[in-house]
């Protein structure tokens, strides 16, 4: 778990995200919790980790997304470095799209 959070706080959002059982709540949940540009970031970042997948170069991403290169290295190094997290969700949104 990353430093900065509190660990106590922090498991109540977690639980409540798990508790989410469809799209449709999620939606609602998430439109209530984040402001409309942090909900256009996130979908960026998720839209960039499905394209950098699909072995998408930088300059493609930009252009599909308009995300920074920065962001783009971002979720880039978050695929390959991070917490494992994008290792579990892309590869579930891709069966889902079979």
């Amino acid at each position: 778990m990353s430093k900065f959070l509190d660990k106590q706080s922090s498991d109540a959002l977690y639980r409540a995200i798990v508790s989410i059982q469809n799209e449709e709540e999620c939606r609602k949940f998430l439109e209530d919790l984040c402001t409309v540009s942090e909900l256009k970031a996130m979908q960026q970042r998720m839209d960039v980790a499905l394209l950098l997948d699909q072995g998408l170069i930088y300059s493609e991403i930009l252009e599909k997304t308009g995300a920074s290169s920065a962001t783009i290295s971002r979720v880039n190094r978050c695929l390959h470095y991070g917490a494992g997290g994008y290792k579990i969700i892309v590869p579930r949104l891709k069966t889902e799209q079979e």
